[in-house]
């Protein structure tokens, strides 16, 4: 599922704008909960499936609004969405709920490898005889040294992120990332046009991935709640026996 994120996900800024393509990842939280819920990690309710349909009605208006905008791009770019949401389902499962107990470091030593090798089989049959057609095999030392770094530094501070809260907490979590990119494309690049129903759209989405936010953070305060006043009765109890004793 990483190696499939990074195929799709990549692939799609060959025909979509960067702004456009952050616009379309906030519907992120929508596929994290359903695929949740269909995994036993989420339960749905009535606020939760309105909070999600808020959030898919602005991401097809701010669709809506795009000026240039290639299905071709859209598709790659949700097909990229649907490998990012496994991807940290799975994680959450692997990490959290079997028990495996997996430090941040353990984890990229066992995914990377395994994603490396997703990536180089398909690259065989697909991608190196185009390269090899165009003679693209030069690419900056420095550049893509970077890029390696901020990839690194990205996947850490992901799993730390997952181990310590859920799947759908670093979604949440990029939205202000989301906002800082949308800007800065249209800043820097010139095919990045937003229009004010860009702009509409995209912040419908983001009002539900906020409302999520505060659901969420609702939802985990009452289960502390929950499990300090278990965690007090149960010491309670044991207290109360070993008296009698």
């Amino acid at each position: 599922m990483f190696a499939m994120t990074l195929w799709l996900g990549n692939t799609a800024y060959l025909y979509i704008s960067v702004a456009f393509a952050q616009m379309l990842k906030a519907i992120m939280p929508v596929a994290v909960f359903i695929l949740g819920v269909a995994a036993g990690l989420e339960v749905m309710s009535c606020r939760m499936l309105l909070i999600m349909s808020v959030i898919s009605f602005g991401v097809v208006v701010a669709s809506y609004g795009e000026i240039n905008i290639n299905w071709i791009g859209v598709v790659y770019q949700m097909g990229g969405v649907v490998g990012e949401a496994l991807r940290l389902i799975f994680m959450e499962i692997l990490v959290k709920r079997k028990g495996l107990k997996l430090n941040p470091i353990s984890v990229m030593y066992y995914v990377s490898p395994c994603s490396a090798l997703c990536l180089f089989i398909p690259w065989i049959f697909l991608e190196k005889p185009k390269m090899d057609a165009l003679e693209t095999w030069h690419f900056p030392p420095l550049m893509l040294t970077l890029n390696c770094l901020c990839t690194f530094a990205l996947n850490l501070s992901v799993f730390l992120v997952i181990s310590h809260t859920s799947a759908l907490t670093i979604r949440v979590a990029g939205v202000v990332k989301d906002w800082v990119v949308v800007l800065f494309s249209a800043l820097l690049f010139a095919d990045t046009k937003l229009t004010i129903i860009n702009l509409f759209g995209y912040g419908i989405a983001i009002a539900g991935v906020a409302a999520y936010n505060n659901h969420k953070l609702k939802k985990e305060a009452s289960r502390a709640i929950s499990d300090d006043s278990q965690q007090t009765q149960l010491t309670a109890t044991t207290t109360s026996s070993t008296s009698e004793i």
